[in-house]
């Protein structure tokens, strides 16, 4: 038995462990949360996942997210070093973008961007194989996030301008979010690793049961 996994195997037998290494996931953004599942993934064994991402590490980033110690260097390539059977796609991810991916090769789809119209697109294109992360900036108890579906999703603002947003748009198909509805506690874009990295261990979770089911 292959040491690295050992526990893994024992923890999910032999045949669900083979689900998870020939499950093909696809993360968007590799922030906060994005770092986390991807982080978790990998350690679980699933051998095909591929990141989107186009932004370069930050010293801000460093209270927060794995490899950001790589200050001035793109998070796509930082995680490759780390991660080295990853595939990685450097792109700013927007609406043309969105509408020309071809989403149907992977079996889900872990959305961990920030910009709220690439979300909506996302959901509306792939919503069957999607798990969505809503906002974690301004919290820092990671007992308040929850698990849910987009229309039972409650108390965080991005989370309600993309329910306000898909009804506009007559969108009433369902995916699951991972969300908190912790009050802010502060104005600005404060932070902490305690909810961002639960937040995005709680997608990589949510994953493995998807793909388990």
């Amino acid at each position: 038995m292959d040491k690295r996994f050992q526990r893994c195997k024992l923890l999910f037998g032999e045949e669900d462990f083979n689900k998870l290494q020939k499950a093909k996931i696809l993360i968007l953004g590799v922030g906060g949360v994005g770092s986390y599942a991807l982080d978790c993934l990998y350690r679980t064994g699933v051998q095909d996942i591929t990141i989107v991402d186009f932004d370069t590490f930050d010293e801000t980033n460093q209270n927060r997210q794995i490899g950001s110690e790589a200050v001035g260097e793109y998070k796509v390539d930082v995680f490759k070093r780390l991660y080295p059977t990853i595939r990685t796609i450097n792109q700013k991810m927007d609406m043309v973008w969105v509408s020309e991916f071809d989403f149907e090769p992977y079996d889900l789809v872990l959305d961990c961007a920030d910009t709220t119209k690439v979300k909506i697109e996302v959901a509306k294109k792939c919503y069957k194989k999607l798990i969505m992360s809503f906002g974690t900036a301004k919290r820092y108890d990671a007992s308040k996030i929850e698990v849910s579906s987009i229309w039972k999703s409650h108390g965080d603002a991005l989370g309600r301008k993309i329910r306000n947003e898909l009804k506009k748009a007559k969108f009433e198909r369902n995916f699951t979010v991972v969300f908190s509805p912790e009050e802010d506690k502060c104005k600005e874009k404060g932070s902490c690793v305690a909810v961002t990295g639960a937040t995005g261990l709680t997608v990589c979770s949510e994953a493995i049961k998807k793909i388990l089911k």
